[in-house]
């Protein structure tokens, strides 16, 4: 996701107002013809793991495919609609076509990958909810960008403890914590819909958009429903696949970019009757946002305790 419009119940007491710390949006012409920085995993390299084939019944601590590679069994489908443009600021009751209903064949399987075209907008989510879970998966771009992003960076994005209704976020996207997957920018942290996370961060900025970067070596900023830039840069250039990771439990969120960590929050949570509770059980939703976009190798280990 490209930019959240729902900046909600956020403090920046804990953060300093640092200077010369901007968003570092890399160009997407520039990124390709990047040099690979950081190494691919073995799921990248096609290396042989220890995973079972199910998209339906977990064992704990037991690594199991969300996705079999030939229909898409055990994931729902929300399409909402081609947006105008890129500003995030549609009418909330613009209509959109709704759970299952995507005659565009927005998400398809595609040589036993997971494609999705970008060319409506929406997300695939699990029908399961998951709680104190390691995700890892695979993701490579493909040729194709559709309006109003034609123009812009390829943008996708990994929703997680993802609840409440389809589209509830910008018309699009459920309630979530986003792992942000666009060119130069994968690992970025999103909130969606307001919900909460505590990270050591300090200010950064995008002309007239105000959000956060994280540093470990920072202070704890609390409340942060906005955008956090990850730390490094750990993208492969375009038409190599990516190994990403989020590993999330009832005290922390990660991010890992091919084996690095990017991310860290902490204490996730929503607000429901004015009240923060913990936000600690949800989907994975992968995000449809302009750009024809592959997945592989999507695999989950569900944790007996917090990990």
């Amino acid at each position: 996701m490209a930019h959240n419009k729902t900046l909600l119940h956020f403090s920046i007491a804990a953060c300093f107002a640092l200077s010369g710390c901007g968003s570092d949006q890399t160009a997407e012409s520039s990124h390709s013809s990047k040099e690979a920085k950081g190494v691919m995993t073995d799921a990248a390299n096609n290396s042989t793991f220890d995973v079972k084939a199910s998209a339906v019944d977990e064992t704990e601590d037991e690594w199991v495919s969300l996705f079999n590679g030939k229909d898409l069994q055990g994931w729902q489908t929300f399409v909402s609609y081609q947006p105008k443009d890129s500003k995030y600021q549609d009418p909330d009751d613009l209509p959109v076509r709704g759970v299952n209903n995507d005659p565009k064949n927005v998400f398809s399987v595609q040589d036993g990958l997971l494609r999705i075209s970008g060319e409506e907008w929406g997300g695939i989510s699990t029908k399961k909810e998951y709680a104190n879970f390691h995700l890892k998966f695979d993701v490579k771009w493909g040729d194709k960008k559709w309006p109003p992003r034609e123009t812009l960076p390829r943008d996708s994005g990994v929703l997680y403890f993802a609840v409440g209704e389809p589209g509830a976020s910008m018309n699009h996207w459920m309630r979530s914590h986003e792992m942000q997957i666009q060119v130069g920018d994968s690992g970025d942290y999103h909130s969606l819909d307001g919900v909460l996370i505590d990270t050591h961060c300090g200010s950064a900025n995008q002309g007239d958009w105000h959000f956060y970067r994280y540093d470990p070596d920072m202070p704890m900023c609390k409340d942060i429903a906005n955008r956090v830039l990850k730390l490094g840069e750990f993208e492969n250039p375009i038409g190599q696949w990516d190994s990403m990771e989020v590993i999330a439990d009832d005290t922390m969120v990660i991010h890992k970019i091919n084996g690095h960590e990017v991310f860290r929050g902490y204490h996730s949570r929503q607000v429901i009757d004015g009240q923060q509770v913990p936000l600690t059980k949800g989907r994975i939703e992968f995000q449809s946002e302009g750009a024809e976009v592959f997945y592989r190798n999507i695999r989950i280990k569900v944790q007996s305790a917090a990990l």
